[in-house]
């Protein structure tokens, strides 16, 4: 496996815990605004996917042709 996939993973491990951790504050202790949580639940789903196409475009415009 590639260094640019292990480092996406971790990444997005990191990110997926944060974003869960920053929606699951706002929907205990803010009981009647629970549709602020949805903006960090779809940022928190939408980056490490974004990131790994632009990752995995990035490879394959370094990538050298066969000679």
């Amino acid at each position: 496996m590639p260094l640019w996939k292990r480092l996406w993973i971790l990444f997005t491990v990191i990110w997926v815990v944060v974003a869960a951790l920053n929606a699951g504050t706002i929907l205990a202790f803010s009981e009647d605004e629970s549709q602020k949580a949805v903006k960090p639940i779809v940022i928190g789903l939408l980056v490490p996917a974004l990131l790994y196409l632009v990752l995995l475009v990035w490879q394959k415009l370094r990538r050298k042709p066969a000679e």
